[in-house]
């Protein structure tokens, strides 16, 4: 493959591999991704669309893989995916213009919050809910109009910085009082997906993706989003509720060593 060597593609394949089994169980792939991408020597910003893309069909088979769980929501599934498509839009517009460097301080910033709503979700939904309490046979998979717009938030950052999107939609899900942590990943991987796919559409159309690399990547990131979605759901919660806290506890300490 043109500028590629073997020793390039094992090492992003690996990462890739990496970055879609994370993806699909808590989110932070691009954590093992992006810098592999920098490591083989793709410029910045082509290493960040070239990413976009190729996580994108993990996205996917990682909400395949959770499909059973998807059909539990098919009332609220069709709003939920156009607001995370309007929401990634705005996010890919907003990001056009903003400054990167701004954006780069407040990235640390906004993963520890998104893993400590979600280390401390359950307080907060219970709170929630003692502030307004569901009625009596209330369905609990409903998603009302401050879902939507808290959803919509989410959707926003997802277009305009991808890292943590997923640790942030979690977090979105579990305040508003869903307790089944596959459930929360089905969701998380279908909208994921659905805003992605705003992301590779202007990318692609922009000419910045770097397709050798992006080719390898595509191949191993959707194996590894359908296998770490299967093993997930095997896992127990409370240990899938901790490494997903991990993982955001390391991206937020990552990223603030960047900045600092």
């Amino acid at each position: 493959m043109p500028g590629l060597d073997l020793l390039d593609i094992a090492l992003i394949g690996i990462a890739a591999f990496a970055a879609g089994a994370v993806n699909s169980v808590a989110g932070g792939g691009t954590f093992f991704s992006f810098p592999a991408l920098l490591a083989v020597g793709v410029p910045p910003v082509i290493a960040n669309a070239s990413n976009s893309v190729a996580l994108w069909p993990g996205s996917l088979a990682g909400a395949w893989a959770f499909r059973r769980e998807l059909k539990r929501f098919s009332k609220s599934l069709p709003m939920l995916s156009v607001v995370a498509f309007l929401g990634g839009i705005a996010g890919g517009l907003l990001l056009l213009a903003t400054s990167n460097a701004a954006f780069a301080r407040l990235i640390p910033w906004l993963l520890l919050v998104a893993t400590v709503l979600f280390a401390f979700s359950g307080q907060i939904s219970a709170l929630v809910k003692k502030w307004k309490p569901a009625p009596d046979g209330a369905d609990e998979r409903h998603i009302g109009p401050g879902g939507y717009v808290f959803q919509l938030a989410v959707s926003i950052y997802g277009g305009f910085f991808g890292a943590g999107m997923g640790i942030l939609m979690i977090a979105a899900l579990a305040i508003q009082g869903f307790k089944d942590v596959h459930e929360i990943n089905a969701l998380k991987n279908w909208l994921s997906a659905v805003i992605y796919s705003v992301a590779v559409a202007t990318f692609v159309l922009a000419g910045a993706v770097s397709w050798p690399h992006t080719l390898v990547m595509i191949a191993t990131a959707t194996i590894g989003g359908y296998w770490g979605a299967a093993v997930a759901r095997r896992v127990p919660a409370l240990w899938l509720r901790r490494f997903i806290i991990g993982v955001g506890g390391l991206l937020t300490l990552y990223y603030f060593g960047k900045v600092l």
